[in-house]
């Protein structure tokens, strides 16, 4: 399976700060080209034209040829991204801002290993870059290098590594035959039952890090917009501004990261073999909220918790599928005094459900992931009672160092090859 492992890095900050100075010399020449050409002839070059281009007339560079390519191919990535969002209907720009600095990133044919160490190649007649690999990957002779990253943490302020491996370990076979349904909330981040039990994951602290860090972000935006930009006064508040952004997203990170274990351990005790997550993808499409709630649909991880559910269930041979999740947190479960179902909508209040039509009651989001139960099974809302509730934290009752991810596993592209995200 894939896996990308961060760890810490030993080369020396200048020459660290060397290389990836030189990925983003590359990635403005061609952004500086590709505009040229754009502004003067009218022509959006192809990625492979614009390639050339700079290869022709960047000059020479210290980093391998397939370093290069990647750093070139970082723009086109970016404007393929900028495009689909504009296609959206959003206002996003392309990239046009040059950049001094940029993650360096090897591809598997610059990547080689001799013995406890990893040889990242450079361009011809220069030795290449050696990096100590850490216990666990060593140990493991079978693992295929497909990518390496040399990341700049922010928060941290000092150098990575990030390792795309194909560690060779296959999926384990499915812990049962059972199926169990995941609610994504913005309160509690998830809410599951198969029918027997509801689980209710509960992490407030993650919550609570998304609002003091608008919060905080705003204080130091109102402070910034009073200095003259460009200031010595404002460039720092600036710098403070992006590592404490950069120190909470680590910290909200760690948070789901841990929440997501205990979705996947809560399905693996109880012997799920799939578990259906309700898809609130185009929960914010279409509508414009009051200012609170739009910030907290904003500010609403729901994406980051659905990708790491799902890798970390596929290593456990848990299957995860999406199904639509319309109305069901607001359809009644209960039953009427004549014995039909009720199914009446009526949005509810607080975290608790309370139905105006029959007087049902129970958890909000015991009731959500009990509907997504019953669509999965019969096809609509209001088949599966939600059963009691019990409460679940992903912190077990003790609190590990903050970053528990540095040498953890994360996602990584559909491609297999990684993600160069960190690196735009």
């Amino acid at each position: 399976m894939l896996r990308t492992v961060q760890f810490a890095c030993t080369l020396p900050k200048a020459e660290a700060d060397a290389l990836n100075a030189e990925s983003g010399r590359v990635y403005t020449g061609i952004l500086v080209q590709h505009y040229r050409v754009y502004r003067k002839q009218g022509i959006w070059l192809a990625p492979k034209s614009g390639e050339r281009l700079e290869d022709a007339l960047g000059g020479p560079t210290s980093l391998h040829a397939h370093s290069r390519d990647a750093a070139q191919q970082g723009f086109y990535k970016a404007c393929k991204t900028a495009r689909a969002c504009r296609q959206q209907g959003s206002d996003v720009k392309y990239p046009h801002l040059r950049k001094r600095f940029r993650t360096t990133i090897w591809k598997s044919t610059g990547i080689s290993r001799r013995g406890e160490y990893l040889w990242l190649a450079r361009a011809r007649g220069l030795s290449p870059v050696q990096v100590a690999m850490p216990s666990n990957i060593v140990t493991a002779s079978s693992a295929v290098y497909l990518e390496a990253r040399l990341v700049w943490d922010r928060a941290a302020r000092h150098y990575s590594w990030h390792l795309v491996v194909e560690d060779g370990v296959e999926p384990l076979p499915a812990p049962g035959t059972r199926t169990a349904a995941v609610d994504l909330g913005e309160i509690h981040p998830a809410a599951l039952t198969e029918g027997k039990e509801t689980c209710i994951i509960t992490c407030r602290a993650l919550r609570a890090n998304q609002q003091y860090t608008a919060k905080r972000l705003s204080e130091i935006r109102a402070r910034q917009d009073r200095k003259q930009t460009g200031s010595r006064s404002w460039r720092r508040l600036h710098r403070r501004k992006i590592r404490f952004l950069a120190k909470q997203k680590r910290r909200a990170r760690d948070m789901e990261h841990k929440v997501s274990r205990a979705v996947v351990t809560w399905a693996k005790e109880r012997h799920i073999g799939t578990l259906v997550i309700g898809d609130v993808r185009d929960v914010a499409d279409g509508k414009r909220l009051n200012t609170k709630s739009q910030q907290k649909i904003g500010l609403w991880s729901h994406g980051r918790q659905r990708q790491y559910i799902t890798y970390k269930a596929a290593a456990a041979g848990i299957a995860v599928r999406l199904i639509e999740e319309a109305y069901t947190s607001q359809t009644c479960p209960g039953t009427l005094p004549d014995g039909r179902g009720c199914r009446h909508r009526s949005k509810p209040k607080g975290r608790r459900y309370v139905c105006p039509a029959c007087g049902f009651r129970a958890h909000r989001d015991g009731v959500g992931c009990a509907n997504i139960l019953s669509v999965h099974f019969t096809g609509e809302c209001g088949h599966v009672l939600p059963p009691q509730e019990t409460y679940r934290h992903p912190f077990a009752g003790k609190r590990s160092r903050l970053d528990t991810a540095h040498m953890a596993e994360f996602p990584t592209a559909s491609t297999g090859r990684g993600s160069e995200a960190a690196g735009l």
